[in-house]
């Protein structure tokens, strides 16, 4: 007998398992792709009024105050299916403030909103333009103004102002934007005036906004709604201090 060709028992063997491993293998990860696939929630519509994009935001805040964060369309497919258009659904006025990224404390995704942010919500052309984008071209519903707590840019502006120290280069541009709601600051008082000033601020600018002459006929039509807010740096929770839709 040929000894030379008969087949090895523990190759076959070995072989034999490596194949059902490959095997195992392909089937776990088929399943684990299928499962997958059909538990990732799908991407919520679109809220097309105030009021459901309001309530979305405010969701989403709840989460983030909470800690139980979803996380809602951050992948690759959502990556590609706003890749060649974007229909956001609420524009947000922030400050500049590292703390204060409106993506994230309102738990949104990749093209869910327009953001702005700017030292203390100072307002000029180029800024009210930008808020006026969304509304004016994509239909966005809503508007958010948020200030927030420990404003450094507020209580920069407010001590500028109070001393009468013009501050270095460009920042006196954001003072002097600031200016009006330092001055209803100094009318409301109270113990602590930067915060004053930082709702005051915001209250200005929201209803500046409203009268907008290009807004306001949106506002009135009840297609658009301008919202005040406050954020707490302490709680995460967002405050609604003018605006809220019905």
């Amino acid at each position: 007998m040929d000894t030379a060709r008969r087949p090895d028992r523990r190759a076959v063997l070995v072989g034999s398992l490596a194949g059902a491993t490959v095997a195992l293998a392909g089937c776990a990860s088929t399943s684990a792709a299928t499962a997958t696939s059909t538990t990732r929630p799908a991407p919520s519509p679109r809220p097309t009024t105030p009021a459901t994009a309001f309530a979305r935001l405010m969701d989403g805040n709840e989460r983030w105050v909470s800690g139980r964060l979803q996380h809602p369309d951050r992948d690759p497919d959502r990556r590609q299916l706003v890749a060649q258009e974007q229909e956001p659904f609420g524009s947000v006025l922030s400050c500049i403030d590292s703390r204060v990224p409106p993506e994230l404390l309102f738990d949104t995704g990749l093209g869910d909103l327009y953001v702005m942010r700017t030292g203390g919500q100072a307002v000029g052309p180029v800024v009210t333009g930008s808020v006026e984008y969304g509304p004016m071209t994509s239909a966005t519903p809503l508007i958010v103004v948020l200030g927030h707590q420990r404003c450094g840019a507020i209580k920069a502006a407010y001590q500028s102002l109070h001393d009468s120290k013009p501050l270095p280069g460009n920042l006196q541009a954001i003072v002097k934007a600031l200016r009006p709601a330092y001055e209803q600051a100094v009318k409301e008082g109270g113990a602590d005036p930067v915060e004053t000033m930082t709702r005051a601020q915001v209250k200005l600018t929201a209803t500046e906004l409203r009268a907008n002459a290009d807004l306001a006929p949106l506002v009135r039509k009840g297609s658009l709604a301008v919202v005040g807010a406050y954020y707490s740096l302490d709680t995460g929770k967002v405050e609604v201090l003018s605006g809220k839709p019905s």
